[in-house]
């Protein structure tokens, strides 16, 4: 991406913003909004290490989702992207504004940038300057990256099309502070998509062992039916799930 594209992407996603710096910094290539790191969980640290961003597109997340998501049964990652496209409403390639909540280093948001128009915008967020240097080497012309804090999103409210988080929400302190976030910032009519965790047994031995996990790294795992419940009380209408052997699929459309 030219340094002309970065400044005019920039300029687009400030408008964005809710409270937008009066010197924005873009040296590294996205706009960054946060200032030094604060003390990650035992999963967050993993996510801003050097190691895991030259590997995450390419081996790790293959392996370890699709894993999760029951392959050679369930889908793989293009069926994955397409998925996400098709339950935003990307499919048709309006103008969306679309959010790519926790995006790493951008395979997702360059994804959805497939079924946005080339004056639509889709904006990836990260708190992890080692994925969002990862993120920007391959950036698209209708792609801009800010490095923000996902559970208090730093944008306006009702300026999005469509939300998507795909494997994060399970690694925030506050993951319904955070959907909270996701909801105010989407348009009336919005859609949200949501890949996260799944906890497929009941039993309480079986929540006692996630609530073990949370505490010691971090990683939630959600209960079968915890997080469209959680869209329905938030009022989202037309929610579907698909359901994997340790993963869900979420959607729902803002009201």
């Amino acid at each position: 991406m030219s340094e002309a594209t970065v400044q005019t992407t920039t300029e687009r996603v400030l408008d964005l913003l809710r409270e937008p710096p009066e010197a924005p910094d873009t040296s590294a290539g996205y706009l960054d909004l946060l200032g030094p790191p604060g003390k990650p969980s035992l999963a967050q640290s993993a996510m801003e290490s050097t190691f895991l961003p030259r590997i995450y597109e390419k081996i790790w997340r293959p392996i370890g989702f699709n894993v999760a998501k029951g392959w050679p049964f369930g889908p793989d990652t293009a069926a994955e992207h397409a998925l996400a496209r098709d339950w935003l409403g990307l499919t048709a390639r309006p103008p969306a504004t679309v959010l790519d909540v926790a995006c790493g280093p951008g395979n997702i948001t360059r994804a959805l940038a497939e079924g946005v128009a080339p004056d639509g915008l889709v904006v990836g967020l990260d708190a992890s300057e080692t994925m969002l240097a990862q993120a920007v080497d391959d950036a698209r012309d209708n792609t801009t990256y800010v490095r923000g804090d996902a559970v208090d999103l730093p944008f306006d409210d009702g300026v999005f099309d469509a939300v998507c988080c795909f494997g994060a929400l399970y690694l925030f302190e506050d993951p319904w502070t955070a959907l909270d976030g996701m909801t105010r910032v989407l348009k009336p009519g919005g859609r949200l998509i949501i890949l996260t965790s799944r906890r497929p047994h009941p039993l309480p031995s079986a929540r006692l062992a996630g609530e073990l996990i949370r505490r010691t790294t971090g990683f939630t795992v959600f209960g079968d039916r915890e997080v469209t419940r959680a869209l329905t009380a938030r009022g989202f209408t037309g929610i579907r799930r698909h359901r994997y052997p340790l993963m869900q699929l979420v959607g729902g459309r803002r009201p």
